[in-house]
């Protein structure tokens, strides 16, 4: 007679340490009746395969099989198992393989909000990238002032957004990326003073000067008017615009000077006006956001990674204008 379905281990089981290796171990044993064959069949050796089934029937505290030197047959326990496991195995099998379709399909829309600098200088290049790169992904943009793009994330309106660093103790519910750093600018008429010294503009040369500059809705605007007391730089504060292009325009009017982000200079230049570098260097950091402990999609993965790295190699051509 067979003997009984016996413990191996008087202790409460925990099935939780059971692995998908195991049981198909498990399965191919029940096949082929044959510890080698099984093997073979796996591409282990005879010993993995005993050592499987060891560890299996420790995880479940029943014994699978009864072994002999002449044959290998299921206890009733190990007939169960066999009667359902190839049905589970083949449904998990299937849920693995819609999944992995989910993940790698590259087709559908992404919405991307951007704050204004960031869409005109950065995005065109990018969209087309990805128009060029993959041509079933379409991303919509949504131009926005740093203030909205965040709330937009926050709201999950977006999938993520693109924005100038802000600070950290106000908003704790974003996670950030850090893609490229953009440094601020002095625009300037090309024939106004601060070209005749021959050297780099300095945060100094601002000092009691006219200045123009983007208004507080700006994510920029923060880390001017900070550069500015760091350098105890006190300027005459003529205008306040929400939009680079308008800065520039009073530029050109001779209304005063302006610091800018680098990105919101065009890379066709400004006739009339020159821009350059200002010294010390302050840069301002460019992220991709999006809210904490959720993380974008795999579709909006593929737009994420594509736009942090064209947005590099756009920053980079740019930057080379100044050189």
């Amino acid at each position: 007679m067979r003997p009984p379905v016996t413990e191996l281990r008087p202790h409460t089981p925990s099935h939780l340490g059971v692995t998908l290796r195991q049981l198909k171990v498990f399965l191919a044993v029940e096949q082929t009746r044959n510890f080698h064959r099984a093997g073979e069949l796996l591409g282990l050796s005879q010993p993995a395969v005993s050592r499987s089934v060891r560890e299996l029937e420790r995880q479940l505290d029943l014994r699978l099989f009864h072994r002999s030197t002449r044959e290998v047959v299921l206890t009733e326990a190990g007939q169960r198992l066999a009667q359902r496991l190839p049905r589970w195995i083949d449904e998990l099998d299937n849920m693995l393989l819609e999944l992995h379709h989910w993940a790698n399909n590259r087709r559908g829309k992404v919405r991307v909000a951007a704050a204004p600098t960031l869409a005109a200088a950065l995005m065109p290049a990018c969209l087309a990238e990805c128009a060029r790169l993959e041509p079933d992904l379409e991303i919509l943009l949504l131009d926005r002032i740093q203030q909205q793009v965040l709330t937009s994330v926050l709201a999950g309106e977006v999938d993520f957004g693109l924005v100038v660093e802000w600070d950290a103790n106000l908003l704790r519910d974003l996670h950030g990326e850090v893609i490229l750093q953009d440094p601020f600018v002095v625009v300037a008429p090309q024939d106004h003073e601060l070209w005749q010294a021959g050297t780099p503009p300095s945060w100094q040369m601002l000092a009691g000067r006219p200045l123009i500059l983007l208004d507080h809705a700006s994510g920029s605007r923060r880390l001017i008017d900070r550069a500015l007391a760091d350098h105890q730089v006190t300027v005459q504060l003529v205008q306040q615009v929400g939009h680079a292009t308008t800065g520039f325009e009073m530029v050109r009017a001779g209304l005063g000077i302006s610091v800018m982000p680098g990105m919101a200079v065009p890379d066709t230049g400004l006739p009339g006006l020159w821009a350059r570098p200002i010294t010390p260097g302050v840069e301002r950091n460019i992220l991709l956001v999006h809210r904490h402990n959720r993380p974008p999609s795999p579709l909006a993965q593929v737009a994420w990674s594509l736009i942090a790295s064209c947005a590099k190699r756009v920053s980079e051509r740019r930057q080379s204008l100044w050189r």
